[in-house]
């Protein structure tokens, strides 16, 4: 690129031996011009970076924060991208891959887990903002080789097929008979809602929870 100043904007020589005039508006938004267009075209045209190594790695990692919870009943301790969804720290970062993500939107309750006893949609919940929660997911339902009362009604009512949204089904049962939602079949119905099964096991599905709500 040229430097080279247009006539227009170069001062006329006030002769031999006379010092130059300070230069107009006009000269030095014109000189500046000129210089900044050749430092870009140096140094971001032709790839050059103006950051240091050092700092265009820090200018490249995403923030990150470090949070504990209660999972299952063991404490955890992580740091994690603040983006991070509880269900992606639960499935990446803890093994835990019980908690399904269907819809990654909240819409049909395949990742449903409780936090502090309630009901959440964990791909919805970002894990950097549970600092101190407990959570329970569909592993922690379970005491050893003893399945949750729920867990057996699903498998004497057999109320699944693909299983895949069993997890969540299970886990938002029981946080359905905890809140005491169970007065009715139509009351399981409304508060089940939001947990979707694909496979059309609502009836079987119903009854379990309502067999589990009467035996506690």
């Amino acid at each position: 690129m040229s430097t080279e100043l247009p006539e227009s904007a170069v001062p006329p020589s006030t002769g031999a031996g006379e010092p130059s005039p300070v230069p107009s508006r006009r000269t030095f938004i014109a000189t500046s011009t000129a210089v900044g267009g050749v430092v870009v075209a140096g140094g971001v045209i032709g790839g050059t970076s103006l950051l240091g190594p050092e700092e265009a790695t820090a200018a490249e990692r995403p923030p990150s924060s470090r949070v504990s919870l209660t999972v299952n009943g063991t404490r955890r301790t992580v740091t994690v991208d603040n983006r991070t969804s509880l269900l992606d720290l639960l499935r990446e970062h803890f093994e835990l891959t019980g908690s399904k993500k269907g819809c990654n939107a909240g819409a049909c309750g395949a990742c449903t887990v409780l936090v502090d006893g309630h009901r959440v949609n964990s791909c919805l919940t970002l894990a950097v903002r549970l600092e101190g929660a407990k959570v329970t997911t569909i592993e922690g339902l379970a005491k050893g080789d003893q399945l949750h009362p729920l867990q057996q009604a699903f498998i004497d009512e057999d109320a699944f097929q693909c299983g895949y949204c069993t997890p969540g089904q299970i886990v938002s049962g029981v946080g359905c008979i905890q809140e005491g939602h169970t007065g009715s079949p139509e009351e399981i119905r409304e508060w089940m809602s939001g947990n979707i099964c694909r496979c059309g096991c609502y009836v079987k599905i119903v009854r379990a929870v309502e067999q589990t709500a009467a035996r506690k």
